[in-house]
């Protein structure tokens, strides 16, 4: 598999096509319910196997204007990993009701899951090719690794290289990019903020979603250093003074909020301060509730003791 692809294509994925596969790949590892491995199951070298993960497979549609792809939508497949073939009559049967509802969408290529492209990847990838003559292959890894920043989907295109004398198809990999609509943000941030299932509270929700704001806040502010760092390069000299990307760089900042006005200023330090009264009523509040129940509890065990010596309860 080449390094990266140099078909000029470039691909803007739209995060529905990310949540379908990841919803597809977790119902159908539920689904599975595999069961827990036993004592009495076989090791390998002291090791016990491994429950290997599902995979699964679909389309994905959308339409190519130009150089320019872009991937809007998916639906499942039913593929039988024993033959290695598609179900013919469920794809065209799908084909034909995404036809009626989407007439611009067009079958781009197809998804799955794992870590990495196999072999057997290209059996699927060819017999799409009597669709798309050059399909597109979406690979959406499910492992969890915390350290990973990226999104971890790869999209790949087919190449025709010639290994040892005879030309063969071989996965390369493709760049893209995040492309959103009004809708999808919408719907994106309703997921976000959704409650826990464990009924969390109102407090963890916040923290969560100041969390969410201080991690943009601080891609933002890594992504300005670094075009400031290269504007400061491009002034010394070190490095070449490209006008197109210059006029990138200007479009790009004027889109960022200017913040150094008195009305900014006057409007932050109007709520900062309606932010701390609360804090402080709020405090207040709880403390008042406290003395409350102390004078409360006090007054039923001063009553008592009254009652025994004869003397008046206290408040």
């Amino acid at each position: 598999m080449a390094s990266s692809s140099s078909s000029g294509l470039t691909f803007k994925l739209h995060p529905l096509v990310i949540v379908n596969i990841s919803d597809h790949y977790t119902r159908v590892k539920s689904q599975m319910n595999p069961p827990p491995l036993t004592s009495t199951s076989t090791t390998v070298n002291g090791v016990e196997p491994l429950q290997q993960a599902p995979r699964v497979y679909g389309c994905v549609i959308g339409v190519q204007r130009g150089r320019t792809v872009e991937i809007f939508n998916s639906f499942e497949l039913l593929y039988d990993p024993s033959t290695h073939s598609l179900d013919r009559p469920f794809l065209e049967k799908k084909q034909e009701l995404y036809k009626k509802v989407f007439p611009h969408f067009y079958i781009l290529g197809w998804y799955s899951t794992g870590s990495d492209a196999q072999e057997s990847d290209m059996h699927i990838h060819k017999a799409l090719m009597d669709i798309n003559e050059s399909p597109l292959y979406v690979l959406l890894n499910p492992t969890i690794n915390p350290a990973q920043k990226d999104l971890p989907v790869t999209i790949y295109e087919s190449e025709l290289h010639v290994i040892d004398g005879i030309p063969q198809l071989i996965f390369v990999r493709s760049s893209y990019t995040i492309e959103t609509v009004e809708a999808e943000r919408i719907s994106v941030d309703h997921v976000a903020h959704l409650k826990p299932s464990d009924g969390g509270s109102a407090a963890t929700q916040l923290a969560a979603h100041l969390t969410g704001i201080h991690s943009a806040i601080k891609m933002l502010n890594s992504r300005i250093r670094v075009l400031h760092h290269y504007l400061v390069g491009m002034q010394k000299g070190d490095v070449p003074c490209e006008n197109s990307l210059l006029r990138q760089v200007s479009s790009l900042l004027r889109r960022l909020p200017a913040i150094e006005s008195e009305k900014f200023q006057d409007d932050f330090l109007m709520e900062y301060n309606d932010t701390l009264l609360i804090t402080y009523l709020a405090m207040f509040t709880n403390c008042s509730s406290t003395m409350n129940e102390l004078v409360d509890k006090f007054n039923t065990a001063y009553d008592r003791h009254s009652r025994r010596g004869g003397r008046t309860a206290f408040i």
